[in-house]
């Protein structure tokens, strides 16, 4: 009895250390309604923009990373303010950095296939996912939290994966001025709400091993039109 307690006490400050804290925490909540586009239009610049993933096993331990492309978007900027915005992911453009998997019985094209199947993502059914704007709110240090040096702004959005919606908010840090617009944010999400619940069940032990939360990373660039 004692031998388990002391691995289960191990296991636990283990699983604390290795604690994702480097990104914000996300807020999920239903649909919202999208914010009108009224404005100046900015064209994201798709070679530039990117979304990064990184992915864990429970616990933190052996992450997974790799990047997105945007095929499509824009943002709408009134007074130097982006007031709307709307951005395709392509999920054929999923890719899994080599760097992130180091056992020499695995390689990094095997979950990058395993991502774009219907485990996951289901590229062949659901080739691309959508964010829309919402709304956006300024950052108050007083009550908000980022681990972005120089967050400034409260992003929502609704972001729809495998023809599913659910509304995100997250802090970011945004910028506009001499006719571009730069958008970064760094935030962690259940995937599960999306219905991508592979490896949340602890009956198959091929499952058990990956955590629900995945980060995301963003950092997006528009250019006036």
């Amino acid at each position: 009895m004692k031998k388990v307690t002391v691995l289960a006490l191990a296991a636990l400050i283990t699983a604390a250390s290795c604690k994702n804290t480097n990104s914000d925490s996300a807020e999920t909540s239903e649909a919202e309604e999208v914010a009108v586009a009224e404005g100046h239009v900015y064209a994201a610049d798709l070679q530039s923009s990117q979304v990064e993933w990184k992915a864990f096993h429970k616990g933190g331990f052996a992450p997974r990373w790799g990047t997105l492309k945007l095929s499509a978007g824009e943002l709408t900027v009134t007074d130097d303010n982006i007031t709307a915005g709307t951005f395709t992911i392509d999920f054929n453009s999923l890719i899994v950095d080599p760097a992130s998997v180091t056992e020499k019985d695995k390689k990094a094209i095997d979950l990058q296939n395993h991502l774009k199947s219907a485990d996951f993502f289901d590229a062949a059914q659901f080739p691309s996912g959508t964010f829309e704007v919402t709304s956006i709110t300024d950052f108050d240090p007083a009550r908000d939290k980022s681990v972005i040096e120089g967050a400034n702004k409260v992003v929502s959005g609704n972001l729809t994966l495998k023809g599913n919606t659910i509304n995100v908010t997250f802090p970011a840090r945004i910028a506009v001025g001499d006719g571009t617009a730069r958008v970064e944010a760094r935030f962690t999400v259940d995937r599960t709400v999306w219905g991508l619940k592979f490896g949340v069940t602890d009956a198959d032990p091929a499952e058990w091993g990956i955590s629900k939360d995945f980060e995301v990373g963003v950092d997006l660039t528009a250019v006036a039109k």
